[in-house]
Formats: C-alpha cells, structure tokens, sequence
C-alpha cells in the first residue's frame, strides 16, 4: 500500500472513471467492455461471450457449434504488466489488456494471445525463450467516407497531396509532423520503445520497427501501436489505414517478424555456435518455417486484400524459400553479427494479427527443432520459386490448405482453427456478394 493507502494499482489509476478492458478477437481487433474503473479496482469478474472472439471482420459470427452451441460466457482477466493510462483520450480513461479465459480457469482455444502464451510454453519446456521483433507498415490517408474511392493522402504544407516520390524523405512538407509527434509522445507514456521510423516506399507510406523482446510483449506492443494509431489519427483530422494493399500500384503494407531463439538464463543465441557458425537448429527452425507456411498462410494474410499485397513478388514475397539478405525471398536471413542472427519472415501483411501471426511464425519453427527437420538449398539473386515451396495465392486457396492441415490442428486445437476456418469462409462470402468497379468497368462491355 502507498501513505495515501491505496494501491500502486490504484494510484496509477486515480482520477480516471473507466477502465477498456479489451482482448484480441481472431482478427487481432480490440474487443470488450468498459469497466468502472471502481469494479476494476474491486476485481469483479468481466464476462464476455465466446462468440465474440470469432466475429468476422463485418461484424457476423459463424455457427454457434463452433464456440459451444450455448455461446456461454469467457472471463476477461487484465494483465497487470499490460494496464495503461490512455495519453490520446481527453477525459482520463485506461486500458488493460485482458486474457480470454474459461469460467473455471485456464485460457480458452479460441484466444489467439492464449495460443501465444501456448507456444511461447513449449519453448520454455526446452529451455528456450523466443526473442522476436515486428516491422509494421501503414499508410497515412486524408478522411475517406466514401469507399467508392480511392484514398488519397492529406493535403502537403504546399496544398498539394503525395504523388509517390517520398519514399526515405525526412521532409515535414506532408504536414504530419505533428500527428507523429503526438504518435512518440502517447508511445513513451505507454511504454513502447521504438527503434526506427521512415517513410516507406507507397504513397504516405511508413513504417516503424519495434525494439526486439519476449513475443507476448511485442504482441501486445503492436497490437496496442496499431490501437494509437488510429485514435490519435482520429483527432488529428486523417485515417491510418493497416490494411496489407489499400492503393491500386503501389506497394502494400507488411508486419515483418524477425525471430531468433536464445537459452534460458545464459541468454546464448541457439542460431550461432561457438564459432559464430549457423547451428543445426538454425537450420531446423527455417525447415520448420518452410515445411509450415503453405498450410499457415491465411493466419500471415487473413483478409481477400491480403492476397492483393502478394501480386508484388518482391517487396512482398509468396513464397518459402530462404536467403542471406534477399529480400524476394519469404525467409530472409538479415546481415548481422553472430549474436545478432535471426530468421525474417516476410509473409505476414500490416493487416495479420500479431498474436496469431507470432505464435504461428513460432510454432512452425519449433515444428521443424522437433523434427529435425532440413530447409531447402538457400537462394541469391534472381531466382525461380520451386513448386513445392509455392504458398497460396488467393484467400481461397490458402481457406482450402488451411481446412485439409492437420498440423494447424495438432499446433493450435481443432476448436481454434475450426472456428477461424468458419469465421474466414463467411468474410470470403460476403466479398463475392459485391460486384467491384472492375467487373462493371471491364466486363460489362464484352457481355
């Protein structure tokens, strides 16, 4: 207790009437409910039904037989590390971070931070901690109420819009300084060390790099800048949009997961022996990424728009073949000292959610440890993607291979990818119950 003789917990919260408790759902959206920041403090149980965790990305739900037929309720259960004061809202409001657990303990198989908690479990059973960084892309538009259009990027200090020669400017002629100056300033006070920002290669394109660390922290870093983005983007007058390729010919929008594995207590990364040599679970872990990606390929790239962003075979990469440093290959083994070694894997889109993306870019790594398993010969220059190490190519395809791998089952629970196979099948649906621009544009005349 403090010498006011509350808790740190409550004297972190004082002043502040309303606590958003909130969990990912499978999209890696916010979802929950606003608590009294009174209930909050008392810790009174908050439910949330099942179901939710599920919602499509229109707001539906699939059948009920897919998170129980009776839609009974979840627990949301704050993480202590992860309740933060919200530096962007006007009146003092807080958000916790919650786990989705069931009512008689344990976290429930539809909660995609609950899977990452999982295999970040498996790992420590080895005595092996995962260390991992995220590379998030995003595009900074001028307000959009008519998706019927295109978006445009806001008005430049000289009256003009972007046309697409920015890329790795520091100019401040777009007029976003401020946006992102408000952007580091709700960073620092929630906690979210940045590495590096720029302006990528879209129009009003950027990108920022989260500093490496334990992966359900990261997750929660990105799941938590993605939430800022957005709100601080509200009050400034301008919408950031993460979708993975929101403009025709132009680049689209990744979340990059560099991943490396270090020993429990000593802090040794396995990727590197003595010598500074790659070490067989080097090799494991990428023959684990390749032989898992095809069948993962919609928890990398979830959404129709998703597969717009992988036509680009260079910036984003659909394939499993590995490199040093070549950045057309969906593995990419970046330059750096031995200390420093890590797998990248590119396939993951801005619009994946980081939870899902993490746990299955980890898990398909440790399936390869496990089973010893050999990549392929690595690849430089200009090259030709193997049949065999061809991912999906639509949301269709990569809906069917996820539906016939039992190794999705066997790493994340019939229950989860079930209900995110159900859940996908409907968002893929209503796609196709819209007649786009193309079709009345290219089509109509040649019927």
């Amino acid at each position: 207790m403090t010498s006011s003789g509350r808790s740190p917990l409550a004297e972190r919260l004082a002043g502040i009437d309303e606590i958003e408790c909130v969990t990912p759902d499978l999209n890696g959206v916010p979802r929950g409910k606003v608590m009294t920041a009174e209930g909050f403090l008392e810790g009174r149980r908050l439910q949330l039904a099942r179901g939710v965790l599920l919602q499509c990305i229109m707001g539906g739900y699939p059948p009920a037989r897919f998170y129980g037929s009776d839609d009974g309720d979840l627990a949301l259960v704050a993480d202590p590390a992860q309740i933060h004061r919200l530096p962007w809202s006007q009146t003092p409001r807080a958000l916790a971070i919650c786990d989705a657990d069931e009512l008689e303990g344990g976290c429930s198989g539809l909660s995609t931070r609950g899977l990452l908690k999982q295999v970040i479990a498996r790992y420590a059973e080895r005595g092996l901690a995962p260390v991992v960084a995220t590379e998030l892309e995003f595009f900074v538009f001028a307000p959009n109420s008519d998706p019927h259009q295109p978006f445009q990027p806001p008005l430049g200090l000289d009256g003009r819009r972007e046309d697409g020669h920015s890329a790795f400017s520091v100019s401040s002629n777009n007029g976003l300084r401020p946006f992102f100056e408000e952007v580091y300033r709700c960073m620092a006070a929630l906690g979210l060390p940045r590495d590096t920002f720029m302006h990528e290669m879209g129009v009003s394109q950027f990108e920022i790099n989260l500093l490496h660390g334990d992966p359900l922290l990261l997750a929660d870093q990105t799941f938590l800048f993605k939430h800022l983005l957005k709100e601080v983007a509200l009050k400034h007058g301008i919408t950031v949009v993460c979708m993975a390729k929101p403009l025709a010919k132009t680049p689209g929008s990744s979340m990059h997961i560099h991943q490396s594995l270090v020993e429990q207590g000593s802090g040794r990364n396995i990727f590197s022996d003595e010598q500074g040599e790659p070490t067989a679970a080097f090799r494991h872990f990428i023959g684990g990424q390749q032989a898992a990606l095809a069948d993962f390929t919609l928890l990398f790239a979830p959404n129709v728009n998703s597969y717009q962003r992988l036509c680009h075979p260079f910036a984003s990469p659909n394939n499993a073949c590995w490199s040093h440093d070549n950045r057309a290959a969906g593995l990419r083994i970046p330059a750096s000292s031995p200390v420093a070694r890590r797998v990248e894997n590119r396939l993951p889109g801005a619009d994946a959610n980081p939870y899902l993306a993490i746990a299955a870019s980890l898990a398909a790594g440790l399936h390869g440890i496990e089973r010893e398993l050999e990549p392929s010969a690595a690849i430089q220059g200009e090259f030709v993607v193997p049949d065999e190490l061809t991912l999906p190519s639509t949301m269709h395809a990569a809906l069917e291979r996820l539906r016939r791998s039992q190794l999705a089952r066997e790493l994340f629970g019939r229950e989860f990818i079930e209900g995110y196979i159900a859940s996908k099948a409907m968002e893929l649906t209503s796609f196709f119950d819209e007649i786009t621009p193309w079709e009345r544009r290219v089509l109509a005349a040649q019927a």
